[in-house]
């Protein structure tokens, strides 16, 4: 079947290799016989309704944050209709910032974000930065860890009540502080971790895509058959080494 990504603001919002999650995507849809179609959805581009079976929002400089974080948040009504609907959404980084209530800077000034996660995000004033490894909260993954990268100076903090997307085994999380990583609310999905983060993690790639058919199908979600995952488990094991060998570090 055809799969239809939503890949947000590709030119401005694509660090660290985070375009990668894209071509994990891509490539565990195929070997299911899946064709995964991604449209580039940007400045001046409208987000229609119903469109997307997945939505992706990776991560940027500070710079260019800013200059689609006003498109974003006009864009609220529509990316949490996706969601409400069913769609899936991975967010990493900036754009996990940006999909909460809004970012504070060192200065004061306030940056609008679209609102879905129930978070806010201040800037710090040091940089979090090193291999970082969680234990999955997800109820549809218990045991598993997630293993990744991060750098970022903002500091997020969830709502009481809502959901983290792990607990930090090793690393800084969301803010240093609260042993938490990561958001989600249904079917999406926020992180800081980089690397990208679907190469090491492609559990969680297949998590998304089960759910990205599912909206596609208009049925329940499925687990997908399983595919050889050697290099992949490798790449994980080295990532989670070096974050365990980094362990916890203060905010």
């Amino acid at each position: 079947m055809i799969l239809r990504v939503g890949h947000l603001y590709p030119e401005y919002l694509n660090i660290y290799a985070d375009r990668g999650n894209i071509a994990v995507f891509v490539r565990r849809a195929a070997a299911r016989g899946h064709e995964l179609r991604v449209e580039e959805v940007t400045l001046g581009t409208p987000l229609r309704p119903g469109a997307h079976d997945l939505l992706y929002v990776g991560g940027g400089q500070d710079r260019e944050q800013a200059m689609i974080a006003p498109d974003l948040a006009a864009r609220r009504e529509a990316i949490r209709a996706a969601v409400d609907g069913g769609a899936a959404l991975l967010a990493v980084c900036g754009g996990y910032q940006l999909l909460g209530r809004g970012y504070r800077g060192r200065d004061g000034s306030w940056l609008e974000g679209a609102g879905l996660f129930p978070h806010e995000t201040v800037a710090g004033e040091t940089r979090m930065i090193g291999d970082v490894l969680l234990e999955s909260a997800l109820p549809e993954a218990p045991g598993r860890t997630i293993a990744g990268f991060e750098n970022h100076a903002g500091r997020t903090v969830l709502d009481p009540g809502a959901e983290a997307l792990g607990r930090v085994v090793a690393g800084y999380g969301n803010d240093g502080s609260s042993r938490l990583e990561g958001c989600r609310v249904g079917r999406a999905f926020g992180t800081y971790l980089h690397g990208p983060l679907l190469p090491r993690n492609p559990w969680l790639a297949d998590l998304l895509l089960s759910w990205a058919v599912a909206h596609a199908t208009r049925g329940a979600p499925e687990a997908l058959a399983p595919l050889a995952d050697e290099l992949e488990a490798e790449a994980h094991a080295v990532a989670a080494g070096r974050a365990r060998s980094r362990g916890g570090r203060p905010a």
